[in-house]
């Protein structure tokens, strides 16, 4: 069965063919979060992170009202999608960024493919995704498809700590202008291999560091340490093994086609990328 991502509506259907709304140029000296708080910011920087925030698909309240609600379970059918939501915004939102574009094609779909699960785990907390053990069992088809004890264990082990990044970053009270810029680092790393300019992936990727370190500095003059206290979080991230997220989230969508393989496709169709929809048990 096939289904397709609708962007608009936020859940598969038909395809919508979008045309591409000419980016609107920030107000000099101002840009809004997505709660419409201006911000008296007089810098090119902050210009920047007006455009990370804008390349954003849908503001994360259209994740779902249940990423609203920690304490809330959610069926398994639910968590796949909301997974499949976060995975298509990510690479929706660097296909709009600024600068991405502009690279070579193959330097974009290898800095998406190293990175993609450190910008889900940032979307699943930006969004206060529900990560309760039993739900997520049930994704993964432990319950259908039972495994040895040695192996349960381990995945439990890889549950907690994708779990653990989650809270960290939750706890830091990470505003929206701060989520873009920790994505837009983690995507312009100089880690992925083959890159055809490395030298101006670093530059983009320190241009972001800057661009929230000003921000920081501008909007939380009482807290010096908190610049710090977000860029350690960043490391961190590649301990959340990518294989089991996959696992987690997408054997019930996707089967057995490579993650790297729908974020190529989903990079090169945009917002009329075919999701391999598997229908589930």
């Amino acid at each position: 069965m096939q289904a397709v991502w609708d962007l608009e509506q936020g859940k598969y259907g038909f395809a919508v063919q979008r045309g591409r709304m000419p980016p609107t140029q920030p107000t000099h000296g101002q840009f809004a979060l997505t709660t419409g708080a201006p911000l008296n910011c007089h810098s090119y920087l902050s210009g920047y992170i007006s455009l990370l925030l804008r390349a954003e698909p849908y503001p994360t309240s259209r994740f779902g009202s249940q990423c609203m609600q920690p304490n809330n379970i959610m069926g398994i059918e639910n968590i796949c999608e909301l997974a499949a939501r976060m995975l298509f915004s990510a690479v929706e939102w660097a296909r709009n960024i600024p600068f991405f574009p502009d690279l070579q094609i193959t330097d974009q779909v290898a800095l998406l493919r190293l990175t993609w699960s450190e910008l889900f785990v940032l979307n699943a907390a930006q969004c206060s995704m529900p990560l309760h053990v039993a739900p997520l069992l049930a994704a993964a088809g432990l319950h259908a498809s039972p495994m040895s004890a040695d192996r349960v264990v381990a995945f439990m082990d890889h549950i907690r700590i994708f779990q653990e990044q989650v809270e960290k970053l939750k706890a830091l009270h990470v505003d929206s202008a701060e989520y873009s810029c920790l994505k837009a680092i983690v995507l312009f790393t100089s880690d992925a291999c083959g890159l055809s300019d490395v030298a101006h992936v670093e530059s983009l990727q320190e241009k972001s560091q800057c661009a929230l370190e000003e921000y920081v500095r501008s909007q939380y003059p009482n807290q010096p340490t908190r610049f710090g206290k977000l860029l350690l979080r960043l490391p961190s991230l590649r301990t959340v093994s990518s294989s089991v997220i996959e696992q987690l989230f997408f054997v019930r969508l996707v089967g057995k086609t490579p993650i790297e393989t729908l974020i190529r496709d989903m990079l090169l169709s945009g917002s009329s990328f075919n999701w391999p929809y598997m229908a589930i048990q």
